[in-house]
């Protein structure tokens, strides 16, 4: 009898596992949809993070509660997302200042693409952390902060987005699904910060 309880434990929590997997692929492909307005992937990516948040909170919340979050988010988000595509021109800008061999451009391109990262990294655990009534120069500027003082967590968040690099390049739908991998890894490294 004891043993078939602790076979069904076990059951019970590989399936509650899968089920925020397959919940985390669900959200990656939400975020995309989402984030169609080119400017507006902050505000998906926070949307998402507060949905998977609440998955793993034993919350209920599915779609609609995600549309409701990204509206809110998306208020002050869409000026967070034209500034990152401005940093995006600006390390492009970078790069082909190297390529077109000026002295300097090696180090101003290494310096870039370094700057680039942080800031994405930096981005993602604002929107990992992000709560309606939140600002999101408080946000960024808190973030910012933790991806200096927990490396480790912003290498993860790096790998992450290494790995939907990877996937985009070899199958390009399942770049799609892993957004929302990365989502559940920054919203990981958020609690683990906070947890230390």
């Amino acid at each position: 009898m004891a043993e078939a309880r602790v076979k069904a434990r076990r059951e019970s929590v590989l399936a509650e596992r899968f089920g925020v997997f397959a919940e985390c692929l669900l959200t990656g492909v939400w975020i995309a949809v989402a984030s169609a307005g080119v400017v507006t992937y902050p505000a998906a990516f926070a949307a998402g993070a507060r949905h998977l948040r609440r998955r793993t909170g034993h919350v209920d919340g599915g779609w609609r509660e995600f549309v409701a979050d990204f509206r809110t988010a998306a208020r002050g988000g869409w000026v967070v997302g034209v500034a990152g595509w401005g940093a995006v021109a600006a390390v492009w800008v970078d790069v082909q200042a190297v390529r077109a061999g000026l002295p300097g451009g090696q180090l101003v391109g290494a310096v870039g693409v370094f700057a680039l990262l942080g800031t994405v990294v930096a981005g993602l655990r604002a929107a990992a952390v992000w709560a309606p009534g939140d600002t999101w120069r408080a946000l960024l500027g808190a973030a910012g902060r933790r991806t200096v003082l927990d490396p480790a967590g912003s290498f993860l968040l790096v790998g992450g987005l290494v790995l939907v690099g990877c996937s985009a390049l070899f199958i390009a739908p399942l770049a799609v699904p892993v957004l929302g991998a990365v989502t559940a890894a920054a919203v990981a490294v958020e609690e683990r910060y906070r947890r230390r």
